[in-house]
């Protein structure tokens, strides 16, 4: 296995999100353009891209940009339940269409008082995570209350299998 990023420019290149766009088909762009700058570099075999962003009342919630993109994302969040959506893109390169899916999961945010926030916000955990917040924080009081862990920390276990499923059928020699 070789991993090879998306270069960071590749999000910030992309579109806004449309008005009126899903936020399912909005991460599958993100996800897309990722694999597509992968695929650029000449890389074979079978390559996965993911992207993950969080909502809450209908605003998707991407990496802040600095801390106080970071406040703003978890002050909409504290109190609050918000969605998780991944998307994933496998790719059989060369020579295969790639094959996307989403999955979705709920979650629920406890109150952030201002102490824990400004020690969440200097401990830097923020960078890196959709809504600047990770599942995978002990100390944050965040719960999943629907669907599954895995997507929310950016690697949708059962989209991926459904997606090798797909791919496998489309590589066996019966087309079945």
């Amino acid at each position: 296995m070789t991993v090879v990023p998306a270069p960071e420019e590749v999000e910030a290149s992309q579109p806004p999100r449309a008005t009126g766009e899903a936020l399912e088909d909005y991460v599958s762009r993100l996800a897309l353009a990722k694999a597509r700058a992968v695929a650029a570099t000449g890389i074979t075999g079978i390559l996965l891209a993911c992207d993950t962003l969080s909502e809450v009342d209908g605003i998707a919630l991407g990496q802040p940009r600095d801390r106080e993109d970071a406040r703003r994302m978890l002050l909409a969040l504290s109190s609050r339940r918000h969605r998780v959506v991944s998307a994933a893109c496998l790719w059989h390169l060369p020579g295969m269409d790639p094959e996307l899916g989403t999955e979705e999961s709920e979650l629920e945010m406890g109150r952030l008082d201002e102490t824990f926030l400004e020690w969440y916000l200097d401990a830097g955990l923020w960078r890196g995570k959709a809504g600047a917040c990770g599942l995978q924080d002990d100390q944050l009081p965040l719960e999943v209350v629907r669907g599954a862990a895995d997507n929310v920390v950016g690697l949708p276990l059962t989209t991926i299998r459904r997606l090798l499923d797909r791919l496998d059928a489309r590589m066996s020699p019966s087309g079945d």
